[in-house]
């Protein structure tokens, strides 16, 4: 049953199919418009979570007005004294924080938002962020919210289409559940050149030796400022958007080799990720797809992740289409609380679902992996 809306339904709007742009370094974009029919954007959105867990959405009919509403929202309150703003944290995971990432020693060079995406919560914690009138807030939010939801149950389901499962509507009834666990994060990474200098114990966590893939396909390796390190989303689906400053980088098979690959920022673009959760409801046909954010720019980046998961309870095992005798059961069994409870244990680069993995060449983990 999808989530009733505490606000005016969002229009989709017809815009008119736009010619789809070139791929920016190996990274595939996917016209949602349809150009080709919906058999062949089926397979095209098919295509890209499995080759590369990510993909640029063009022309996906989400009117611009959601996302400047939520954008003006978000400057406002990272324009506040820290003070008013600490109001709002700190994250328990929820709530306002400030370079902390998580409970395990990740940091970064950002600040954030993160919300829990149930009507409800989002009113209670708009309280401690919009203190002069929180329903301005909330009711931002939960159109925005209402938005991405669609928009990641029409991805969904083209990709359970371009599977070719029984029901395509597989994955996307998991996000509609009226307990889903979503969230939505709004991160706001300062000017580079404006942080305040941090000790010398800090600098070094926070830099990294890396190399990305320019837009001219040169590889080059430098030191960055991590503005959030390297992850995989344990979700099902993320969706991704930005305003025009540069930062998001994808970690890539080129060639034989990972390299990292500079997004370059479209505002108009929302970028796909998928999670660890789709990896098994799929028994690894689609990947989730390593990324991070380096925050070297000049001028402050803001993005906003909606997350699309499924209620605590739902069980993630591999949907029956995946599993042939060629390609068994890869993942045990699992609620998504218990997939939680293990990501709030590990660091944030930590490949928590390989801890899920059965190794099919030891007997005694195959056993203990149906048990459990």
């Amino acid at each position: 049953m999808v989530v009733p809306s505490t606000t005016t339904p969002v229009v989709r709007q017809e815009t008119p199919p736009q010619p789809q742009p070139p791929s920016h370094d190996g990274i595939p974009t996917v016209d949602l418009s349809a150009p080709g029919g919906r058999g062949e954007l089926s397979r095209q959105v098919a295509r890209a979570c499995a080759e590369h867990g990510f993909f640029r959405a063009v022309n996906h009919g989400v009117p611009p007005g959601p996302a400047a509403r939520l954008d003006a929202a978000a400057r406002t309150f990272f324009a506040l004294p820290p003070h008013d703003k600490q109001r709002a944290g700190p994250p328990s995971p929820l709530g306002y924080g400030c370079r902390t990432i998580g409970f395990n020693g990740d940091a970064g060079e950002l600040e954030y938002l993160l919300l829990h995406a149930n009507p409800a919560a989002v009113a209670h914690r708009a309280r401690s962020i919009d203190t002069d009138d929180p329903s301005r807030f909330s009711n931002v939010v939960n159109e925005y919210v209402g938005a991405m939801r669609q928009l990641a149950c029409e991805i969904l389901d083209l990709l359970g289409e371009g599977l070719g499962l029984k029901d395509p509507r597989s994955f996307s009834k998991l996000i509609t559940d009226t307990d889903s666990d979503s969230l939505l994060r709004i991160n706001h990474y300062p000017p580079a050149c404006t942080i305040q200098k941090l000790d010398h114990e800090n600098q070094c966590k926070m830099k990294s030796s890396f190399r990305i893939k320019t837009s001219n396909g040169v590889n080059q390796s430098a030191g960055a400022r991590i503005g959030f390190g390297e992850h995989s989303d344990p979700q099902i689906l993320s969706l991704l958007r930005s305003n025009d400053v540069d930062g998001l980088q994808v970690l890539l098979n080129c060639d034989g080799r990972e390299v990292w690959v500079q997004v370059p920022a479209d505002p108009s673009a929302f970028f796909v990720n998928v999670g660890d959760l789709l990896q098994a409801l799929t028994n690894g046909k689609v990947i989730s797809v390593r990324h991070r954010v380096i925050a070297s720019s000049c001028r402050a980046r803001l993005s906003t992740i909606y997350f699309a998961a499924p209620p605590l309870h739902a069980r993630i095992l591999a949907l029956p289409e995946t599993v042939t005798a060629n390609s068994p059961h890869q993942y045990r069994p699992f609620t998504w609380a218990e997939y939680k409870k293990t990501m709030y244990s590990l660091r944030l680069s930590h490949s928590r679902l390989n801890l899920f993995h059965i190794d099919h060449d030891d007997h005694s983990n195959v056993g203990k992996g149906e048990q459990e």
